[in-house]
């Protein structure tokens, strides 16, 4: 079911007025009515139509507020305001009728704004008319002609404008949420589109960081023959190959309020940087890992971005020794891979490499994280990673 808020909202405005504006009419016209009683008021007749219009309004707010068949409500509204309205000379005394301020033209003037936001216009135009010409017919019969063309011109007046705000009102809550509707599609197909993005650069990240690398290392020279190093690499790209294949759905991307970091699971980072290390028997390298735990996605992200700062030394500065470092201070945690081979001036790499780009910087940003390279031609290169669990 479509939301829709500006309708809900308007509709629970024309609910609370109308049955605010009669209960308040309701005392207003009571205290005016029993307020003057000279002839040709007729006391009881007054006493028992006073009686009944206060006790329609407590009714009719209660109808307007809990159930429904408005329809029906504002059709006694207006015949109970229509029958006032013809019974005005035993109703109004003489000298309270002129200038169009009987506690009747009060009646009328409240039945005729409620229709116009309670009833459809097709419906409430006419009601409204209807009550204007009553009123001028029962003020006519109190031998007032004054007040019935002036009363009747006022009710007719107040049915078209009060016809036309409601209108208003009701077109704008339509246009409110044609408009919230459009956000609510368009901010869906922008979800849409960033979790395909999303699953695409992941995509791209996999095959670069196994079956790519695997590839450069051998035609680099890296891997000599067939060594069960790269019989095992192998078969790994391969399974990397396969799941990309299978795959069918994008990857999920959490909204700001979910939990990017899986939920509380830790996996001990200088176990899994071993690991990796394990794995580059080729690599020369300098380790010192100081005893760290993480969330188990952070552990990942930085070990794969760690991978591909190996992967890029066995690639670019074959024969250079590499030095990594894992260190934890407070909420923060740093891993540097450094290297003395010949560097690199990071701001000559194309835009559509993925090494940099995505398998690093890329890897870091998905879990809160971020990375700095430092190269340059004949110093070398230092990469350092940095995540921290302080929000």
């Amino acid at each position: 079911m479509t939301e829709m808020p500006a309708a809900s909202a308007l509709d629970w405005v024309f609910t609370v007025f109308p049955a605010m504006l009669r209960l308040t009419c309701a005392v207003a016209c009571a205290l005016a009515a029993l307020a003057v009683r000279t002839p040709p008021v007729s006391t009881p007749l007054l006493v028992v139509v006073v009686t009944l219009l206060t006790g329609w309004s407590l009714l009719f707010a209660a109808w307007m507020v809990w159930r429904d068949a408005r329809g029906l409500v504002m059709a006694v509204d207006i015949g109970l305001t229509v029958g006032t309205c013809l019974l005005i000379r035993h109703l109004v005394a003489s000298e309270v009728l002129p200038g169009e301020v009987s506690w009747v033209a009060i009646q009328a003037s409240t039945s005729v704004i409620i229709a116009q936001f309670v009833l459809p216009m097709s419906r409430s135009i006419p009601a409204g008319l209807l009550v204007a010409a009553a009123y001028g017919l029962g003020a006519h019969l109190a031998g007032n002609d004054d007040e019935a063309i002036g009363h009747l011109v006022t009710l007719t007046v107040q049915t078209g404008a009060t016809a036309a705000l409601a209108n208003v009102a009701r077109r704008s809550s339509r246009l409110a949420d044609a408009a919230f509707a459009g956000y609510q599609q368009a901010a869906g197909a922008a979800l849409s589109a960033r979790a395909a993005r999303e699953a695409e650069r992941q995509q791209n990240r996999d095959l670069h960081d196994t079956v790519l690398s695997t590839l450069t290392v051998v035609g680099l020279g890296g891997v000599g023959g067939q060594t069960p190093l790269l019989r095992k690499r192998a078969a790994s790209d391969l399974r990397t190959l396969a799941a990309l294949a299978g795959s069918r759905e994008p990857a999920y991307v959490p909204s700001p309020a979910a939990d990017p970091l899986g939920g509380g699971r830790v996996i001990a980072l200088d176990q899994r940087l071993r690991l990796l290390l394990g794995r580059l028997p080729e690599l020369r390298a300098h380790v010192t890992l100081e005893p760290c735990e993480v969330p188990a996605p952070v552990a990942e992200a930085i070990a794969h971005s760690a991978a591909e700062a190996l992967s890029n030394v066995l690639r670019h500065a074959p024969g250079a020794t590499a030095s990594v470092r894992l260190t934890r201070a407070g909420q923060a945690v740093s891993v540097e891979v450094a290297d003395d081979g010949p560097g690199f001036d990071p701001e000559t790499v194309p835009r559509h490499r993925y090494g940099l780009r995505e398998s690093v910087h890329g890897r870091m940003a998905t879990v809160g994280g971020r990375a700095e390279v430092e190269s340059a031609p004949g110093r070398g290169t230092r990469i350092r990673l940095e995540w921290s669990d302080v929000d």
